[in-house]
C-alpha cells in the first residue's frame, strides 16, 4: 500500500513508518518538525516538511497518491492548549478538515484518525466504552472531540472510510522524557539519569498504558482491513485502542524499578488539579471489528522501554 502519515517524524508517527517500510509498503511523511526530530525520519520514505494548516497541502498530498492516509500530527499538550486554546482549534480541528478534504482530493480510500481518551474526561464508569459520555474537561480533549466531527463531515458525503482511534497512555522508545503526557518516558528518563522520578499525589491514579507497538500494529491492521470502519451512528467510526488493564502510577513505578535498573527513592509533589483518577478503556469494539487486540504485555513493554532510554540518554 501507499500510506501517508502526517506527524511521520514524531514519537508514534516515526514508529509507525519504520515498520510500515520494512512490511515493504510505499511510505510518505507530512511533518513540520515542530515538535518531531529529523533522527526520526527513515531515508526509505517519501518526505515533505509541512504544516497541515499550509495552503500546500493539499498538493503535496496528491504529490504522492496516498490509498491511505494516517493521521497523527496534532497539538497535544494539554498545557499548550489550555495557554492557547486558538492554536488548538486551528492544528486539531481544522488541521484535520484539511487532511481529510486533501485525502478525499487524492484518491485516498481511507483516513485514520488519532483520537485520545481525552475525549471522555472523567469516566462514569469503568471501562469506558466508544458510546460512554464524553465531557472533555480542557481544551485538548474538546478540540480531539471536534475533529472527530470534523473528519466525518468531510468524509462520510463523499464515501472515503474513515475511524478516529481513540489511544489510550501510549508509551515507548522515542518518546519524549521532557513532554508532559508521557510518563512513562518522563520516569524512565529521570530513571537512567539516576534522578528520582516524581509522583504527583500518592500515586493511586490509574491509567491504561499501552505500548507503541500494540498502536503501530492497529494502525496497520485498521489500515488494511477489508470491513468498513466508518460504521453509521455518532461513535461509529471511534474505536478505543487500550489494553482494557487499569493500572496506578504506584504500580506502574514498582515494574519499572528492575529494567531501568533503579532502586532509589521516589519523590512526590502536590497532586495536579484536575487530574482523572481513574481511567480505562473497553477495546472490545476493535477487536471485534477488524480484529485487533493488545499483545504486548505492560512488563514485557516497560522493559523494552526503559533498555531504550538506557541506550539512548
Amino acid at each position: 500500500m501507499r500510506i501517508l502519515v502526517t506527524g511521520g517524524a514524531g514519537f508514534i508517527g516515526s514508529n509507525l513508518v519504520f515498520s510500515l517500510l520494512s512490511g515493504g509498503h510505499q511510505v510518505g511523511i507530512i511533518d513540520d518538525l515542530s515538535t518531531g526530530s529529523m533522527a526520526n525520519l527513515h531515508p526509505a520514505a517519501w518526505f515533505r516538511g509541512l504544516d497541515i494548516t499550509d495552503p500546500g497541502l493539499q498538493d503535496a498530498v496528491a504529490d504522492f497518491r496516498p490509498e491511505v492516509v494516517v493521521h497523527l500530527a496534532a497539538q497535544s499538550s494539554i498545557t499548550v492548549s489550555q495557554r492557547d486554546p486558538e492554536r488548538d482549534r486551528l492544528v486539531n480541528i481544522e488541521g484535520t478538515r484539511a487532511v481529510a478534504r486533501a485525502a478525499a482530493v487524492a484518491g485516498a480510500r481511507r483516513v485514520l484518525s488519532a483520537s485520545s481518551a481525552a475525549v471522555y474526561g472523567t469516566p462514569v464508569s469503568l471501562p469506558v466504552g466508544e458510546a460512554d459520555p464524553k465531557v472533555p474537561e480542557n481544551p485538548y480533549g474538546h478540540s480531539k472531540l471536534a475533529a472527530e466531527q470534523a473528519l466525518a463531515d468531510e468524509l462520510r458525503p463523499v464515501g472515503v472510510d474513515f475511524a478516529s482511534l481513540r489511544f489510550a497512555n501510549v508509551y515507548g522508545p522515542r518518546q519524549d522524557p521532557h513532554g508532559e503526557g508521557g510518563v512513562v518516558a518522563i520516569f524512565c528518563g529521570r530513571m537512567a539519569a539516576g534522578e528520582a522520578p516524581v509522583v504527583f499525589g500518592e500515586g493511586t491514579q490509574t491509567r491504561d498504558f499501552i505500548f507503541v507497538g500494540d498502536i503501530v500494529l492497529a494502525l496497520i491492521e485498521a489500515a488494511d482491513t477489508d470491513v468498513t470502519l466508518a460504521l453509521p451512528g455518532d461513535d461509529g467510526s471511534a474505536y478505543n485502542i487500550s489494553t482494557g488493564d487499569e493500572t496506578s502510577v504506584e504500580m506502574l513505578i514498582q515494574h519499572l524499578r528492575s529494567p531501568a535498573g533503579y532502586f532509589g527513592p521516589v519523590e512526590h509533589a502536590p497532586a495536579r488539579e484536575g487530574d482523572v483518577a481513574r481511567s480505562v478503556l473497553d477495546p472490545t469494539k476493535a477487536q471485534e471489528v477488524f480484529g485487533w487486540h493488545s499483545r504486548v504485555s505492560l512488563e514485557a513493554g516497560l522493559a523494552r522501554t526503559a533498555a531504550w532510554f538506557a541506550q539512548n540518554r
